[in-house]
């Protein structure tokens, strides 16, 4: 498990389309668990502070109350249309809430200069360490990402062709997965 600007060191080509993909939207899909253990998807926004992926919200929110219970999490790009040309980005990690004041108000100064607001009262922030990443593309135009992340460090890189038992539509599936 690493900090986000340990993931960017770690594999950098790969940090960089995630940062890309989650900042296309501004916003991702974060899949928690439940008290009972069924999942919760849920989108939030997201900011990257100081080296770390932060997320935040309303005090008691269910997500972040799910995260306070079990720091297991993912954080799924947004896609906007089926072809999924666009790329599949998943960031797997945990979430550890951050309690200390100066940080919280150093981040709240941050926020505010970026986006023009800044959380009120109470609120949880939460960072992100990662264990896994993965980006996926879907269609046939997959091999415009090759040259960006083939060979990079720490990396594992495959296209699976249409004959693949992977893609029974006959697409290609280009994916990239870190492991750290």
């Amino acid at each position: 498990m690493v900090s986000w600007r340990q993931f960017e060191v770690a594999a950098p080509a790969l940090a960089a389309v995630c940062s890309e993909r989650f900042r296309s939207t501004d916003l991702v899909m974060l899949g928690t668990l439940r008290k009972d253990g069924r999942p919760r998807i849920t989108p939030i926004e997201f900011f990257f502070f100081e080296g770390d992926l932060t997320i935040a919200g309303m005090w008691q929110s269910k997500k972040l109350l799910d995260l306070q219970r079990d720091p297991r999490c993912v954080l799924h790009s947004t896609t906007s249309n089926k072809d999924g040309a666009q790329g599949d980005m998943k960031l797997y990690g945990n979430a550890s809430e951050v309690a200390d004041d100066e940080y919280r108000e150093r981040y709240g100064v941050a926020l505010l200069a970026a986006t023009g607001w800044r959380p009120a009262g109470p609120f949880h922030l939460f960072t992100v360490d990662v264990t896994e990443a993965a980006f996926a593309v879907f269609g046939t135009g997959v091999n415009e990402f090759r040259p960006r992340l083939e060979g990079a460090p720490g990396i594992s890189f495959r296209i699976l062709g249409q004959d693949s038992p992977d893609t029974a539509d006959g697409h290609f599936v280009a994916t990239w997965k870190a492991f750290v």
